[in-house]
């Protein structure tokens, strides 16, 4: 179904639409093009993205914000069945983001460590930079 008012069919984006939506550059569209993750609409240079590219440029960045690697992405939106129950996805979704978490948890558990050092460090540094600036009035 076209638009009367455009030649882009009705329910598509263009990629400053979709840049904009996502927050994304036009560089972002263009890689995960060229990685076979995204698949719009080409007419001659432009590119119009589909409500599927939407759902799929949803789940690309949800599972780069998680660390999930282009790999691990292009695999799940690759089991995808839209007349399926989609279990071995889920399945697999799940196995992924647990050891992610897992991941995380012990980045996050070596980051508080390290902050809480820094900040002893910090103190330290301070203090003795009182006890300088102290003897330096004296």
């Amino acid at each position: 179904m076209t638009n009367p008012t455009t030649t882009k069919p009705a329910e598509t984006l263009t990629i400053r639409e979709m840049c904009d939506s996502f927050d994304v550059t036009p560089r972002t569209l263009r890689f995960y093009e060229a990685k076979e993750l995204l698949f719009p609409i080409r007419e001659g240079t432009k590119r119009l993205f589909t409500r599927k590219d939407r759902a799929r440029l949803t789940l690309i960045l949800r599972g780069k914000r998680f660390g999930f690697t282009l790999e691990d992405i292009r695999q799940l939106l690759g089991m995808y069945d839209p007349s399926g129950s989609n279990a071995d996805q889920l399945e697999k979704t799940c196995d992924i983001a647990r050891e992610r978490l897992a991941l995380m948890e012990g980045q996050r558990a070596e980051l508080d460590i390290a902050i809480t050092d820094l900040k002893a460090q910090l103190a330290e540094g301070e203090r003795l930079l009182a006890a300088r600036r102290r003897q330096a009035a004296e």
